[in-house]
C-alpha cells in the first residue's frame, strides 16, 4: 500500500538528515522525497511518499511526531497529489505527435533546441507511470521526476 505523509518542519539545517535517518534506522523506504520552504514563514514542508501497510504508516507518523524540528505530520487520503516529469528527446520525433501525447497528461513542450525537444508533464504518481510508458517509442534522451507535492483540499 502507498501513502503519502506531509511535514511541516522548522527550515533549519539537519532537519532532512534526521528525517531520512529515522526512515533508513527503521527499514523504510522512501519513495519519493519533496522538501521546500513554505512562503513568508520559518518552516519548510517535506512530502514523503511510502510503501508498508497500515501499522507501519501508524509507527512512521508517531516516530515522526516526536522528532523535536517537526511542527505537524499529517496524512490523508484526500489530498491533492501532482508530480512533474520532464522528459527530453532528439528533435528528429514528431513534434505534433510527442505534443499530443504530453496534453493527454497535462503537459507541453517547454523547449525545442537544434538537437532537442524538452516535454513538461504535471499529473499525479501513476499517470507520470503511464506516460513514461507511452513515451518509449519516441526514444527518450533523459527523464527527470520531480517526486510528489500535496495539498490538503
Amino acid at each position: 500500500m502507498r501513502k503519502v505523509i506531509s511535514v511541516i518542519v522548522e527550515n533549519e539545517h539537519g532537519v532532512l538528515a534526521r528525517i531520512v535517518n529515522l526512515f533508513a534506522g527503521r527499514g523504510y523506504n522512501i519513495e519519493s522525497l519533496t522538501v521546500a520552504p513554505i512562503p513568508e514563514s520559518n518552516y519548510s514542508r517535506m512530502t514523503i511518499a511510502t510503501e508498508g501497510d497500515p501499522e507501519i504508516f501508524e509507527q512512521i507518523a508517531k516516530q515522526l511526531n516526536k522528532l523535536i524540528p517537526v511542527y505537524k505530520v499529517m496524512e490523508s487520503d484526500n489530498f491533492i497529489e501532482k508530480e512533474m516529469a520532464m522528459v527530453k528527446f532528439p528533435i528528429d520525433n514528431s513534434l505534433s505527435d510527442i505534443d499530443a501525447l504530453a496534453r493527454c497528461y497535462n503537459g507541453n513542450i517547454s523547449n525545442v533546441s537544434e538537437d532537442y525537444i524538452v516535454v513538461t508533464v504535471i499529473d499525479r504518481a501513476v499517470r507520470i507511470d503511464n506516460f513514461i510508458k507511452g513515451i518509449k517509442k519516441f526514444s527518450p534522451i533523459e527523464i527527470v521526476r520531480s517526486g510528489v507535492s500535496v495539498i490538503d483540499r
